[in-house]
């Protein structure tokens, strides 16, 4: 039984589709079906309906989050709030409603959606770099308090997304062609990550045959640890 959250399009939908591709039942929940991760009541009442139907949670993705563009003279008080209240609050509050099944079964696996930008410094992010930034260390800090209880706690890092959100920043960009070409040349594999290829490493770290706890998955095309000289 698999929870994701954030499942209306992009990474969501496609880790959705990973999982019910190799069997499992999943729960999708997004805000535009009503459901808020912000709200920590109605994440518990959703953790507690879904742990009655189904007897069960192995799986938590968390993946719902909200970009932000700016550096920190522009970041608006409500864009921090915004922010870090969906990307870092909303896996607190979400893993805290299902860690109680997690912790009778005595295993489970959670595995939150991250980013390359809580690895390297980005232009012009950064409210979403901090949020992330945080998700990072909530991740491990996750890891070590459910280890005892048989939970595995992971994330998965992307560099650029080819999906929703990036394709509204390319295409309200003044030069959209520039802008996806920027954005691809960044990574040294030279393209975006396409939402699948972070699906398949997101069941990976839920599988059981997984052996990894409090570790960061990268899918940076290269970011971190690349640096090409000609």
């Amino acid at each position: 039984m698999v929870i994701v959250t954030g499942t209306s399009g992009g990474i969501g939908s496609a880790i959705a589709a990973e999982f019910e591709a190799l069997g499992d039942t999943v729960v999708g929940l997004d805000i535009v079906e009503g459901f808020d991760v912000t709200d920590p009541d109605q994440c518990r009442a959703e953790a507690a309906r879904i742990d009655g139907e189904h007897g069960r949670i192995d799986v938590l993705c968390n993946n719902a989050g909200i970009g932000a563009v700016g550096d920190v003279t522009q970041a608006t008080v409500d864009e921090w709030q915004r922010v870090f209240a969906v990307n870092v609050f909303g896996i607190a509050h979400l893993s805290a409603a299902v860690l109680p099944a997690m912790r009778r079964a005595g295993r489970g696996a959670i595995v939150n959606t991250c980013s390359v930008a809580a690895d390297v410094g980005l232009v012009e992010r950064a409210v979403y770099s901090a949020s992330k930034g945080a998700v990072l260390g909530l991740t491990r800090a996750m890891a070590a308090d459910e280890a005892e209880h048989g939970i595995r706690v992971n994330c998965v890092s992307p560099g650029t997304v080819d999906g929703p959100w990036v394709r509204r920043l390319i295409e309200n960009s003044d030069d959209p062609a520039a802008t996806r070409s920027a954005l691809e040349r960044r990574q040294p594999l030279g393209r975006l990550v396409a939402p699948e290829e972070v699906a398949k490493a997101v069941a990976f770290l839920a599988a059981d045959t997984t052996f990894t706890t409090g570790q960061d998955l990268l899918l940076d095309g290269g970011i971190t640890g690349v640096r090409i000289v000609r």
